[in-house]
């Protein structure tokens, strides 16, 4: 089982709605990444380590989870 993950600082996409909604929370500590859920922050906390939140960093930028296009 893993430490609890406080960091200090949580940051939320500046592509988020005003009303919150569908919004995670990322934050860093000194060798994990934490997400969340922004409506729920004192729930569950997925955590990866640098190289793994990397790895899917650049997958997002490349397109692979990107879905075909429906017409």
């Amino acid at each position: 089982m893993s430490a609890p993950f406080k960091p200090a600082l949580w940051r939320k996409s500046k592509r988020s709605s005003p009303s919150g909604d569908n919004c995670v929370e990322v934050a860093l500590d000194v060798v994990r990444v934490g997400v969340r859920d922004s409506k729920d922050r004192d729930g569950s906390v997925l955590q990866f380590d640098a190289q793994s939140w990397g790895d899917f960093l650049d997958a997002v930028k490349t397109g692979e989870f990107d879905r075909p296009a429906t017409s």
